[in-house]
């Protein structure tokens, strides 16, 4: 740890004048949630809308002339790209960015635009893991360099400079400092960099539930897959986590927490609405995890925003999930007898003066008696919902609630 610790500083020399001194801002919303002082050290606005530029461009500036002309290539589901693609042109190296063809064509052009006519962006497969295969075999064949997004020291000690700009920002180190967690690049740079040089400074790395292989990893000793993983928070979606970045994680003493993919939404639209900050479903991990922690009224947190590049036709599902997550919007199938005024008593019966019906449709007639229909309710607050509940329990007609998580939910909504 105490070499990566050394090679922060040395990153931080290489970008400076490349990457931006991102600000770090006080938030008065974060602060009343947290009951601290909460501070957002804004890498949305870096070059690329992420933090990604710092890694990509402190291993490519530590090639040697022969590795520079073989050129680079890296596997990315888009921010890793970018920084990529504007690290090689600012050094005049020739590289080639992998995606998969579900990668936004948002994403696709910003590679192309920062890259300028120094990078090649190639589209193939449907998954990252085919992206990265094709990646390694341009690599064997053509010599390149392959540029990790978390998993090689130099990407690691790149992204530990948001560190150093912090202590230097705020003017002394923070009491508390919170990470987003993909494969853990970020959390071993940061982490690591505090541990040896301000180690009285609570690192936690927060995770999305539907994700969490980082705390997998340091549960089994060692990085492992998950066999199940959500891929909302596609910025740290990550099925395994770094050989590297592993146990300079676990070495660094860093807590791990999880968040709820909702609570992340809800987040998002709060940073958005409130604050004005566009945040992708990673950025807003951090700061969705305030309101689990227990902190003294004078401690310093900083939560790292870690990026910005969110596709604006995403916001009708994180409202749906934001929605479900605060206990406001429910799915039904209710069993309506085919006869005049039975959807009538529903309504009058078992829906309150509040509740508000958000979706209705047939999903089959099951005979000529009776026909099942998917509804959507949302309610005014959280306790609307037992109220209802017990309504649709003394109703005749037959309810079943639909809960979030179960195959039903997944495959009706």
């Amino acid at each position: 740890m105490s070499s990566l610790a050394d090679a922060v500083p040395a990153a931080a020399e290489r970008l400076s004048g490349v990457a931006r001194r991102t600000p770090l801002h006080r938030n008065e919303r974060l602060s009343a949630v947290a009951g601290a002082q909460v501070w957002l050290k804004r890498e949305d606005l870096q070059v690329g809308r992420s933090y990604k530029l710092r890694g990509a461009y402190n291993l490519l500036a530590q090639l040697d002339d022969a590795e520079r002309a073989a050129g680079a290539v890296c596997a990315s589901a888009g921010n890793h790209g970018q920084g990529v693609a504007y690290a090689c042109r600012q050094l005049g190296i020739r590289g080639r960015v992998h995606v998969p063809s579900t990668t936004p064509r948002q994403k696709r052009e910003r590679i192309a635009a920062l890259g300028g006519g120094a990078v090649d962006l190639v589209v193939g497969g449907d998954t990252y893991d085919e992206a990265a295969a094709a990646a390694a075999e341009y690599a064997e064949r053509t010599g390149a360099t392959v540029v990790p997004a978390f998993d090689d020291v130099r990407t690691i000690a790149g992204q530990g400079t948001v560190g150093v700009e912090v202590v230097a920002q705020l003017g002394r180190a923070p009491d508390v400092v919170l990470v987003p967690v993909g494969g853990g690049g970020l959390l071993a740079g940061v982490g690591s960099w505090f541990a040896a040089e301000h180690p009285g400074v609570r690192i936690i790395g927060v995770e999305p539930a539907g994700a969490a292989s980082m705390a997998a990893a340091l549960a089994a000793g060692e990085p492992v897959a998950l066999p199940d993983l959500d891929t909302f928070v596609d910025g740290a979606a990550v099925r395994r986590v770094g050989d590297v970045s592993f146990p300079l994680v676990r070495d660094s003493g860093a807590e791990l927490m999880s968040v709820p993919e909702g609570r992340v939404c809800t987040e998002m639209l709060e940073l958005y609405q409130v604050d004005g900050i566009i945040a992708e479903p990673a950025g807003a991990l951090a700061a969705a995890a305030l309101d689990e922690l227990d902190l003294p009224p004078d401690a310093a947190v900083v939560c790292l925003l870690s990026g910005g590049n969110n596709d604006v036709s995403r916001y009708a599902e994180i409202v749906e999930r934001s929605l479900v997550h605060r206990g406001l919007k429910h799915y039904f199938l209710v069993e309506f007898p085919q006869e005049p005024g039975a959807l009538r008593r529903f309504l009058d019966e078992v829906l309150g003066p509040d509740d508000d019906i958000v979706l209705f449709e047939y999903v089959k007639r099951d005979n000529r008696e009776t026909g099942a229909a998917l509804c959507g309710i949302e309610v005014s607050d959280r306790d609307g919902y037992e109220p209802l509940w017990k309504r649709m329990e003394a109703s005749p007609l037959t309810i079943q609630h639909i809960a979030p998580g179960t195959t039903a939910y997944r495959f009706l909504i």
